[in-house]
């Protein structure tokens, strides 16, 4: 991705993530470093959802390889491409598969986080139906038409697929408080595209629908939501998942194998091409994948499709499966890195030479050893610190400043406190 002129609202969420120790959400392109045939080809998949098909990725990185910003970066790319992106972290209380309300609960972080070109931060879904809304309208008096005889005829393909006729039920119950002006209605019917009503019989009162969007039919929902879109003049749906390996973590074998289904399930669709409009991609890391007593490899019909390439050794690459393996950062990536943000805090170098990057790095590699730059979050946390200081006092000298910089080893979360759990067939389990 091309650099571009960096905004001060861009500039200012940068700066505050990465003090944060998160990623941003908006401007990384502006600190992206390498990636570049991975980002490559995750633009191939957009393009396929754009064109009708559908994509799956498994992005697989240790812990500090940078899984959460390659999602975000893509999603960027994704919603610059005109697509709508779905985005949340697993947890133990959002699963792809459940019967107490963590599929539910999922589908609502996702549809929150819903995010289009315009609405980058999040909470699009409104505007997504205004924009069919408006759209019908235009299309309605550019053919003489009732606008009611438009969304009709635009939302009968979607009638034919599972969960369709209650979809596009909502969507015209919509258009009628769109119509009347009636705020209550309109709210009623996002509150379903949302999955905030937890019982039928109040959807039913509300809209005059049979069913909500519950534990049992997420997936089919999403593809009806990627159909949707597309009437609404997106180029198609990408779902950013995160965290994976906390369905890894889960205590029951059972659920597990749950929600190990529902990804073959989605797996199977997307490579039999009975997904349209539609792409998925995953972060996790290599034992959430590999690990073949808890991990997707666990389930046979898994390993078997996310095998990868047998040919792809030896220093070869095969970045064409489902799977996207991320390696850390290199010391010369790390460099790169700290002269963008560098560029983002203070414009230009600003009394912060190259020299002074290479002895920061000297510094950290001092004191933690090569985890500043394989898991980097706490080096860059501290260096936009060290730039912070620098630029409120332009008095004082780096040179003074680094030795007393302090920069602590990064070791995460993901594997940690695994202890044995009779309860799950003498598995290993987690502490949540």
């Amino acid at each position: 991705m091309a650099t571009s002129k960096i905004r001060r609202r861009e500039r200012d969420t940068i700066i505050q993530a990465l003090r944060a120790g998160v990623v941003p959400k908006l401007g990384l392109q502006h600190i992206q470093v390498g990636r570049a045939r991975e980002i490559d080809e995750l633009i191939r998949d957009i393009a396929r959802i754009r064109d009708g098909g559908a994509a799956i990725r498994f992005v697989v990185g240790e812990y500090g390889s940078g899984k959460t910003f390659f999602l975000n970066l893509i999603r960027l790319v994704a919603l610059e491409k005109g697509l709508v992106v779905l985005s949340a972290d697993m947890a133990p209380d959002r699963r792809l598969h459940a019967t107490g309300g963590q599929a539910r609960s999922l589908y609502a972080e996702m549809t929150r986080n819903a995010s289009t070109r315009t609405r980058p931060e999040g909470g699009a879904m409104a505007s997504i139906v205004e924009r069919f809304a408006s759209q019908a309208v235009r299309e309605a008096e550019a053919g003489d038409r009732e606008p009611g005889d438009v969304i009709r005829e635009k939302l009968s393909d979607l009638e034919e697929l599972t969960g369709g006729y209650d979809f596009a039920t909502v969507i015209a119950r919509y258009w009628e408080g769109f119509e009347t002006g009636d705020e209550e209605l309109k709210s009623a019917a996002l509150r379903w595209l949302r999955a905030e009503w937890s019982t039928r019989t109040d959807a039913r009162k509300a809209l005059g629908v049979r069913t909500i969007i519950d534990d049992a039919n997420v997936y089919d929902q999403l593809k009806l939501l990627a159909m949707f879109v597309r009437e609404a003049g997106y180029k198609g749906l990408l779902v950013s998942l995160d965290e994976l390996v906390n369905l890894y973590k889960l205590a029951s074998s059972q659920a597990r194998k749950s929600n190990y289904e529902q990804i073959l399930r989605i797996l199977n669709d997307v490579l039999q091409g009975s997904a349209r409009h539609l792409g998925f991609v995953l972060g996790g890391t290599p034992e959430f994948l590999m690990n073949t007593r808890r991990g997707l490899y666990s389930y046979e019909a898994l390993q078997s499709r996310l095998a990868e390439n047998t040919f792809a050794r030896d220093g070869l690459v095969d970045l064409s499966g489902p799977v996207m393996r991320l390696s850390n950062l290199t010391p010369e990536d790390m460099y790169v890195l700290l002269a963008n943000v560098r560029r983002v805090v203070l414009g230009n170098d600003a009394g912060v030479p190259d020299a002074a990057l290479k002895a920061f790095m000297a510094h950290c590699a001092e004191r933690i050893g090569d985890a500043y730059f394989r898991t980097p979050r706490n080096t860059v946390t501290a260096f936009v610190n060290l730039l912070s200081v620098l630029e409120q006092n332009p008095g004082a000298g780096w040179q003074d400043l680094i030795g007393s910089v302090d920069v602590a080893t990064d070791s995460g979360d993901d594997m940690q406190d695994i202890h044995d759990d009779p309860a799950d067939d003498g598995l290993a389990s987690f502490k949540l």
